[in-house]
């Protein structure tokens, strides 16, 4: 009895811990550098680079307009989308 209530806690932990990670994404529309630079992949260049495309060009409509940024390929672009989030403000 004492094993299947250990399991059931050491089980709910991890899928709470997973549905807490798949609520972090990372809004391209509000992030700041630092906040870009968390990801996997991206610098601080890089994140200046997707800033100053978001001051350039207004707000991110879709993740896939990342791919318009300098220095993100379709590589990176595919990498970095389950991180990634885009508000509709």
């Amino acid at each position: 009895m004492l094993r299947k209530s250990f399991f059931a806690l050491v089980l709910s932990f991890f899928l709470s811990t997973s549905l807490a990670y798949a609520a972090d994404k990372i809004d391209l529309n509000t992030a700041t550098s630092e906040e870009l630079q968390m990801l996997n992949g991206v610098g601080p260049s890089t994140a200046d680079a997707i800033i100053q495309y978001r001051d350039a060009h207004g707000q991110f409509k879709t993740i896939d307009e990342l791919a318009n940024v300098k220095g993100i390929g379709d590589k990176k672009l595919e990498k970095l989308s389950n991180d990634l989030t885009v508000s509709q403000n």
